[in-house]
């Protein structure tokens, strides 16, 4: 496992949840049944994007909402990352040895890949 000399907090990206607004406003004048969920859900995912942050720190991937930590993954417990498209990163996967978790690309994708290739090598 590397070790990163620095601490990385991720600037957000509202790409995803642009995206699937428009989608969304767009299928709407098709059938409001099928678009208004994808407009629903692109207003979560922006209000999501507006007040998480990931941190990568010496030993552990911290998330907070609002400036408030509630999560932290130590990186010695990681087993596994990918970044999912490698075009238009939609989806970051991680495992743990307890847990998998999924979590949309709400931040700067270049910066996501930089930051767990120096802090968690990638294991199978």
């Amino acid at each position: 496992m590397t070790v990163a000399a620095t601490d990385t907090t991720l600037a957000p990206s509202f790409a995803i949840p642009i995206v699937l607004s428009l989608a969304g406003g767009a299928l709407c004048l098709l059938s409001l049944w099928v678009g208004l969920p994808l407009a629903l859900f692109a207003l979560f995912l922006l209000v999501q994007t507006a007040s998480l942050r990931l941190h990568f720190t010496e030993r552990a991937l911290e998330v907070s909402r609002n400036g408030t930590v509630f999560r932290s993954f130590p990186y010695e417990e990681w087993i596994h990352w990918e970044l999912w498209w490698d075009r238009f990163p939609v989806l970051f996967y991680f495992r743990e040895v307890k847990s998998i978790h999924f979590l949309p690309i709400l931040f700067d994708a270049v910066e996501l890949r930089r930051c767990l290739e120096l802090h968690c090598s990638r294991r199978s």
